[in-house]
């Protein structure tokens, strides 16, 4: 644990709010995240009176008249209380999804700066209260989230190399507000948080206050739903990562027979965790349950799938396989030594051997198949074509069109002496390879 520091002179800190960030996790470095609102004010000077080494983060968004007034106003009070600071600026991109709005695209960046600057065994420490918890959940039940989106914000998380820790989760809007005005804080207000056209701020403005009055203890009651959402949830993933064991293969894909011993509830439960294990957002589809019977059922002349974003799952020959959305090199490209090529999934080099090549450096160029192909996979034994060897090595159809084919080139002719990672020549292989070159492909989940 760290602590240190001394309380602010200014403020005399109650303990409901100095005790969750008196002690906190063992950390490298520091931060947190200071827009220059009130929660984010107060928790900064909070944190600077437990601790001397905090940094500020500062995102600055570009998308308020008044956001170069609100980055100078950070600026000052780190000055004042002699904190470093970090300003970022970014540039919010709003998709073309019409659920992707401002908000959304904003978060998104700002994220992406926290990613980017967190460091193993770093700390982010973020302002969000019990009002923002209660809001977050009301916007997903609104939006149809099963209970991964209504066990609403973690209270810590991993975020890139370090962590994120929500200090304030059970702290209400109106406590934050109170200890403020006591201490006659001044703080910048985000002129958008005052438009009702975004949902959360009609939560916020039109719905939150007529429900705290009707229920005085609603925030204690959604927190304790979410928790137990949360609870659920940890308990469906664990179930799927017992089951993706007996039916996983490889690790990368699953096994249709024993994947069809799974109850109904359980197929749906393991391939959702399967799409977030993997990194992707879990489709909002209405009819899971026809297009998970569709994917196991289907004839084996159809080409089920589940699409998502960046992604889809497909079957081939009694297997389903998670299949990115990639983007390949339209051409050829050259593979030298000392410069290793990516390609899709794969990255390919070209090393010294052991034993000295006294034609020189040879000439390599990788591609993509374009039809006619020839393999010869035994030296000294007949070529066979590409199509038919891939086929008898089991290879999905989407997976031969992305396999990185490696020909080397002479004068007269060129021959194909690897195929992505399933197969390389013997005069590019093995700890003496007779071309006096190394040829190492790995996929990126090897």
């Amino acid at each position: 644990m760290k602590t240190g520091g001394n309380a602010a002179p200014d403020i005399d800190w109650p303990d409901d709010l100095l005790g969750p960030v008196r002690s906190l996790p063992e950390y490298q470095t520091l931060r947190v995240a200071f827009s220059g609102g009130l929660d984010s004010l107060l928790l900064l000077r909070a944190v600077a009176a437990c601790h001397p080494d905090v940094i500020a983060v500062h995102v600055n968004h570009q998308l308020q008249p008044n956001h170069e007034e609100t980055e100078d106003f950070c600026r000052a009070v780190c000055a004042t209380l002699s904190i470093p600071i970090v300003v970022e600026r970014v540039t919010v991109a709003v998709g073309r999804d019409a659920e992707t709005g401002v908000e959304e695209a904003a978060r998104h960046a700002r994220y992406e700066v926290f990613h980017r600057l967190q460091g193993r065994g770093d700390l982010l420490l973020m302002a969000h209260h019990g009002d923002d918890q209660v809001e977050t959940v009301l916007f997903r039940l609104l939006r149809g989230s099963g209970i991964r989106g209504l066990a609403g914000m973690p209270k810590n998380r991993a975020l890139g190399a370090g962590q994120l820790l929500r200090p304030w989760l059970g702290i209400s809007r109106d406590r934050l507000q109170e200890v403020a005005r006591q201490n006659q804080l001044c703080w910048q207000e985000d002129p958008s948080n005052a438009s009702q056209e975004y949902d959360r701020n009609y939560l916020r403005h039109s719905i939150l206050p007529g429900l705290k009055q009707r229920w005085p203890g609603l925030l204690q009651r959604v927190a304790s739903s979410a928790r137990a959402c949360a609870e659920s949830d940890q308990l469906n993933r664990r179930l799927a990562e017992l089951q993706w064991q007996q039916c996983a293969e490889d690790g990368v894909r699953l096994n249709l027979d024993a994947f069809r011993t799974l109850g109904r509830l359980e197929r749906r439960n393991l391939l959702r965790w399967w799409i977030h294990a993997r990194g992707y957002a879990v489709p909002g589809l209405s009819c899971w349950d026809q297009v998970v019977s569709e994917l196991v059922e289907a004839a084996d002349d159809r080409a089920p799938e589940i699409r998502g974003d960046g992604f889809c799952i497909r079957r081939y020959r009694s297997r389903l396989y998670l299949v990115p959305e990639r983007e390949l090199p339209q051409t050829s490209r050259a593979l030298v030594p000392g410069q290793p090529l990516q390609w899709g999934d794969w990255q390919l080099s070209l090393v010294p051997g052991s034993v000295t090549s006294s034609s020189g450096v040879p000439t390599i160029r990788v591609s993509t198949r374009r039809g006619g192909e020839r393999v010869r996979p035994n030296a000294g034994g007949p070529s066979r074509a590409l199509k038919t060897w891939l086929q008898e090595q089991g290879v999905p159809p989407w997976e031969r069109a992305a396999l990185p084919l490696v020909f080397e080139v002479s004068r007269s002719s060129e021959e194909l002496i690897a195929i992505g990672n399933l197969w390389c020549s013997d005069r590019y292989s093995g700890s003496a390879p007779a071309a006096g070159w190394r040829l190492i492909v790995a996929r990126d989940f090897d």
